[in-house]
C-alpha cells in the first residue's frame, strides 16, 4: 500500500527538484479544502475554481523559494483568503472588503459510511445552523473542523491569534449546540462537529 507524501515532503520535492508528480501530489491533497474555503467566500464555485488553480499556478512560480515557506498548508489557505478577497474587492469595484465582512457559507461533506445514514434533511438542519453562525465563526469552523487547520495555522490564515480562534471555535460549538436539536446531535460524528482540535 503506497503511503501518501506528507505536504512538507511535497515542498521539498518541488523546490529541490521540480518534481511535476509532488507538484501534482501536492494539488489533488490540498484542492478540495482550498476550492471549499474560497467558494466560501467568493460564492461562486467556478471563480472558486479558477482561485486555486491561480494559487496553484503562483506555488509553481516560486517554486525554488518553497524550501523559505515553514508552513506551505497555512501559505497557501492565506494567498486563497487574499486572492477571493481581492477577487470580491474587484467585482464590486473598491468596495473595502475584510474577512469580517464576508459571509461564509460551510459545506458539510460526508466521508464515511456512518455518516451517510445521516439524512438529507438533518444535513440541511446542520447546515442552516452552521449558516446562522457569525461570518468569523463560521470560517473558524470551517477551518478548524472540515478543512483540519491547527488552531495556530487557522490564526495565521486569518490574521488573528490562536486564542482568538479558540474562543470564536466555542462560540460557534456552543450555538450549534443551543441551535440543533438533541437528536440531530447524537446522530453527528462528534469527533467531527463538538469536539475542540
Amino acid at each position: 500500500m503506497q503511503e501518501t507524501a506528507t505536504i512538507e515532503q511535497l515542498q521539498q520535492r518541488i523546490a529541490l527538484y521540480e518534481d511535476m508528480n509532488a507538484y501534482k501530489d501536492l494539488y489533488y491533497q490540498l484542492f478540495d479544502g482550498l476550492h471549499r474555503f474560497s467558494f466560501s467566500i467568493v460564492r461562486s464555485k467556478e471563480v472558486a475554481e479558477e482561485i486555486v488553480s491561480d494559487v496553484f499556478i503562483k506555488i509553481w512560480q516560486i517554486r525554488a523559494r518553497l524550501g523559505e515557506i515553514g508552513n506551505l498548508k497555512v501559505y497557501v489557505y492565506t494567498i486563497t483568503k487574499n486572492f477571493s478577497l481581492n477577487y470580491l474587492q474587484r467585482t464590486y469595484k473598491n468596495a473595502p472588503v475584510s474577512i469580517e465582512e464576508v459571509d461564509v457559507e460551510v459545506g458539510i461533506e460526508m466521508r464515511n459510511p456512518e455518516e451517510l445514514f445521516i439524512s438529507a434533511e438533518i444535513m440541511q438542519t446542520i447546515r442552516q445552523a452552521i449558516m446562522q453562525l457569525p461570518p468569523q465563526c463560521r470560517l473558524v469552523f470551517q477551518l478548524v473542523k472540515e478543512d483540519g487547520l491547527k488552531y495556530k495555522e487557522a490564526a495565521e490564515v486569518l490574521n488573528i491569534s490562536a486564542l482568538t480562534v479558540r474562543n470564536q471555535l466555542a462560540i460557534a460549538i456552543r450555538k450549534l449546540g443551543e441551535t440543533l436539536p438533541a437528536p440531530v446531535q447524537k446522530l453527528i460524528p462528534t469527533a467531527k462537529l463538538f469536539s475542540a482540535s
